[in-house]
């Protein structure tokens, strides 16, 4: 597969085989401001464990599936996506991992779609409703000032598109090394940069039942003791939202990007949760 489509969108999708028998399919889903390429080093890892992976470029990230305005881009929406990725593989269920925005796309495909999964792996980002308990919980808000600094329209995006350094100093001082940034200025150059903010600004349009909602799926989430953008409090209340075998990661040494920089441990972590929801 190289892409697939939705309501006029077209999703490009990175998509490789396992090597020899395959075991089944697992679905990667990227956050920002990044693309499928953030997979490159767990994929390889997968398909020689026998799984096919499929790593989407999301809405906004992919040029054919950039619609204009923030209500394109509630959390419904970006789950439907996915849902759509899933039927057209014809492969299902999957196994779903999903990394800083993708984990919180496939937290509410979890909850919402659970007979279209096997298992679930999330990474950095904890349940919604975790998340917003970790606001008032923890120093949660304080880390996260720039998702109101992204809410105005128009702005932040010439802004941050003329003075591409202020964005490069965030990512940096986030832990994103020179082969990131790279990806990350060509999303820029693509046109890419108000869709990935968008994901921010349609924040405000979750309903509370979403947010509430528990999930049925065997899951494990990985949180890095690093992460500049992120507390542990969130990843601790992650379980309040699991009813099905739950497991927390925690990884001492890593950071927030941690497909790229902990590929090896994700991808053994993944393969065990894999194996225990068989």
């Amino acid at each position: 597969m190289e892409h697939f489509t939705r309501e006029g969108l077209t999703f490009d999708v990175a998509d490789s085989p396992a090597h020899g028998v395959a075991k089944g399919t697992v679905v990667l889903l990227h956050g920002f401001p990044q693309t499928s390429s953030s997979w490159r080093k767990v994929s390889p890892l997968l398909n020689d464990a026998h799984y096919r992976t499929v790593a989407p470029d999301q809405r906004g990230y992919s040029p054919r599936a950039r619609p204009k305005g923030r209500a394109p881009y509630r959390t419904t929406e970006l789950v439907a996506d996915t849902v759509a990725l899933i039927d057209q593989l014809g492969d299902g269920p999957v196994h779903l991992v999903g990394h800083d925005w993708g984990a919180a796309v496939a937290w509410g495909l979890a909850s919402s779609h659970p007979e279209l999964l096997r298992s679930l792996t999330t990474v950095s980002v904890p349940h919604p409703g975790a998340f917003l308990k970790s606001f008032l919980s923890s120093s949660q808000a304080l880390h996260s000032w720039y998702m109101a600094a992204f809410q105005p329209p128009l702005v932040p995006d010439l802004l941050l598109d003329r003075f591409p350094g202020v964005l490069d100093e965030l990512l940096r001082r986030s832990g994103m090394d020179d082969d990131q940034l790279t990806d990350v200025h060509r999303l820029i150059e693509s046109g890419g940069l108000t869709g990935a903010l968008n994901w921010y600004r349609a924040m405000m349009l979750s309903t509370p039942p979403a947010l509430a909602r528990r999930v049925a799926v065997p899951t494990t989430h990985v949180w890095g003791a690093r992460d500049t953008a992120l507390v542990r409090r969130g990843a601790e209340l992650a379980a309040d939202y699991v009813i099905a075998d739950y497991r927390l990661e925690v990884l001492t040494g890593a950071g927030h990007w941690i497909p790229e920089h902990d590929a090896e441990e994700l991808a053994t972590i993944v393969l065990e949760r894999i194996a225990a929801s068989h």
